[in-house]
């Protein structure tokens, strides 16, 4: 018999079921579909690979729930771990950020430790899904749903996707960030394991400890002997490490603290509130460090270096006189240099005749703080006040004295932006009136301090929503009493208030265009890759339409969710533009939304989009629209044209079974930095 659900059954002819398939999966986890085990009975459930793609013999990659409280959802390759998900707490599993999401809703994990079994399954007919799991022949487990409007299977989610998913990749003590270059660090308090191996970017050893833990040397100390007790390092945004052990008895964060603290093998906890306590007894593996989600977990380390034998202390101390002397001289030194060369080339004060122009330019309205104001305002600029971090210097939240909230954009002096983008942004700022442009509330410049201030805006960077900023971009080209060029239009550089508003933010790149001018060269390349338009990446040339191809990108890269220069597995495409083009020319546009807001919009507002999305970042810069135009296709107010279709479509060569070399050619990117190309 086969039931409307899938489960193809065998039965006598008393009905008595003698064999079911979903009690035997193979690579595919259907709706109401289990993998599990009975402890009691040996009984296993899993999810097994294919040997490849166009065989069907069991492969190398095994899928299965573990037994532990909590439980986890593990893929071994052979009998070595090749992913996790991190443990269950009771709705979600906790490597898995992208759990909170409508597709995950249906999945549960049902454990009953006096019977010794564990189950999962899911259920997504409650949420209108079609859905089902998979495993390929590669290893990669993935979350395929029916997309109604296409008419086609789409992957909503994928493990592993980069090379922190796979199990061990920075070995034990190792923490790993696909954002970073490299992406594997060691914990505070710990020194890669082997130097030469880190630096060839081979981490899978991991880390050891720079200091034994000094509940370790009470063993080798007299009972006279004080030793201070070890603290813990906190690291947030985490995936919890593998093998932790549940602790039931605790009922508070403080009681997992102190439990940890008072046992000596105990290297780390963690309380999470949906389960309680968790602790390791083992070398930390498999730790990734979010963006977003993730648990705090506190690793054990020495309190001091209290080891050291008196002779070295001595000698250190001295050593570290000697060196704070010396290196005091130097600093006055070079302040004394500085402040001759600043005396003969102005370059680094301003003092008060630039003041007085900036009074002069029309920014008299701008409130001049000090130094120590801004101090103090931002708690010492804390690093818990810090809002983000731009090519141009941290951003730090303050509140004035009158409560107004305000936030503080301090010059870094390893910044590639100088005296001039600093006096560009003030004197722009100060001219240009839009509700769509970020306010600025006044600067500081005191010696080589260089510091603006904006007003607060409390929803951070726009990275994952699409808002009008359309009109903001045609009121600094067309409308404006100046015709402003931003040249840095990015997800990070738009700001939201509290109303969700958008508001356009650093201009220290922009340029004013004068007169009738159209266009303009520089030698200097500024901005951040792939967001630059072809004239000006390749040759310098730079108009309105350099904005509008910017525009475009950003308004392709929200409607999918997915940076423009993001590899996709489905496609191979290299870039997000020709993989959007390559949809929209098969009729398949619709395929580019992002699963986060394909239920939230309309089919009409998507396609009208992309369509504009397509149209502003045509090669060459006649064929874009400019932004007056933009503005009336986003309202529907305007006929769409057809899009050209791009010159150059970049697509990778990796056959489709190749899911491990896919994985290792995700390219990650860096939105808080501006990349500066000299053009030849």
């Amino acid at each position: 018999m086969l039931s409307d659900g899938g489960n193809f059954v065998l039965q006598d002819r008393n009905s008595v079921e003698i064999w079911a398939s979903f009690d035997d999966p193979t690579d595919t986890l259907l709706p109401n579909m289990e993998i599990g085990l009975n402890n009691r009975t040996g009984e296993r459930q899993y999810l097994v690979s294919w040997k490849n793609d166009n065989n069907p013999p069991s492969g190398y990659f095994v899928t299965g729930i573990t037994w532990e409280t909590p439980p986890q959802l593990f893929t071994w390759n052979g009998s070595s771990p090749y992913w996790r998900s991190g443990p269950w707490d009771k709705s979600t599993f906790m490597g898995i950020p992208e759990m909170d999401s409508s597709y995950f809703s249906g999945y549960v994990l049902q454990q009953d430790p006096q019977q010794g079994t564990a189950y999962f399954s899911g259920d997504t007919t409650n949420n209108s899904l079609l859905g089902y799991g998979f495993i390929s022949p590669g290893g990669v487990l993935a979350l395929i749903t029916w997309d109604y409007g296409s008419k086609s299977w789409l992957t909503n989610w994928a493990a592993p996707s980069n090379s922190c998913e796979v199990y061990g990749t920075c070995g034990p003590f190792g923490l790993c960030n696909s954002l970073n270059s490299p992406i594997c660090r060691c914990v505070k308090g710990f020194m890669p394991r082997s130097k030469e191996e880190w630096n060839s970017r081979n981490s899978t050893r991991g880390c050891i400890r720079e200091t034994e833990l000094n509940c370790q040397k009470n063993t080798s100390r007299s009972a006279s002997m004080q030793v201070k007790k070890d603290v813990f390092v906190q690291m947030n945004r985490m995936k919890v490490p593998d093998s932790a052990e549940y602790l039931s008895d605790i009922g508070d964060e403080g009681g997992c603290q102190s439990w940890c603290l008072n046992n000596c093998s105990c290297l780390a906890y963690s309380y999470v509130g949906t389960i309680g306590c968790l602790v390791w007894a083992k070398d930390l593996m498999d730790m990734q460090e979010f963006s977003t989600a993730g648990q705090d977990v506190y690793v054990r380390v020495a309190h001091d270096n209290t080891g050291m034998s008196i002779q070295t202390k001595l000698i250190i101390s001295i050593s570290t006189m000697v060196g704070i002397v010396s290196i005091g001289a130097a600093i006055f030194s070079l302040c004394k240099w500085r402040a001759s060369k600043r005396d003969k080339t102005g370059e680094m004060s301003l003092g008060n005749a630039w003041k007085d122009e900036l009074k002069q330019d029309d920014a008299s309205e701008l409130t001049m703080f000090s130094f120590s104001n801004l101090h103090h305002v931002t708690n010492n600029f804390n690093a818990t006040n810090k809002l983000g971090q731009g090519g141009f210097g941290p951003v730090y939240k303050g509140k004035l004295n009158d409560g107004k909230e305000i936030a503080v954009k301090r010059l870094s002096s390893s910044s590639g932006q100088g005296m001039e983008e600093f006096k560009n942004e003030i004197i722009l700022i100060s001219k240009l009136q839009h509700r769509n442009l970020v306010r600025l509330v006044g600067c500081c410049i005191e010696g080589e301090e260089k510091i603006l201030v904006y007003e607060y805006l409390s929803n951070k960077s726009l990275d994952t929503f699409l808002f009008g900023i359309a009109s903001g971009l045609q009121y600094l080209h067309r409308e404006s009493n100046l015709r402003v060029i931003h040249r840095d239009l990015k997800a990070s550089n738009i700001l939201l208030d509290e109303k969700m508003n958008p508001k356009i933010s650093d201009f220290g790149l922009a340029r004013i265009f004068e007169g009738t001018q159209v266009l303009l060269n520089t030698h200097k390349v500024v901005g951040t890759l792939g967001y630059m338009s072809p004239e000006y990446a390749m040759g310098g040339i730079f108009s309105e339409k350099s904005d509008v191809y910017s525009f475009g990108v950003l308004l392709l890269e929200i409607v999918s969710g997915k940076k423009n220069t993001s590899l996709y597995y489905q496609g191979h495409h290299f870039n997000l533009l020709s993989y959007a083009w390559q949809l929209w020319s098969e009729g398949t546009g619709l395929d580019l939304t992002d699963e986060a807001i394909v239920h939230t919009c309309s089919t009409s507002e998507v396609m009208r989009s992309i369509l504009v999305g397509l149209l502003s970042v045509q090669d060459h810069a006649t064929d874009r629209p400019n932004m007056s135009s933009v503005v009336l296709m986003l309202s529907g107010e305007s006929e769409l044209p057809q899009p050209r279709p791009p010159t150059f479509t970049f697509k990778s060569e990796i056959p489709s079974h190749d899911i491990r070399s896919q994985r290792e050619c995700i390219f990650s990117t860096n939105t808080i930095t501006n990349s500066v190309v000299d053009g030849r």
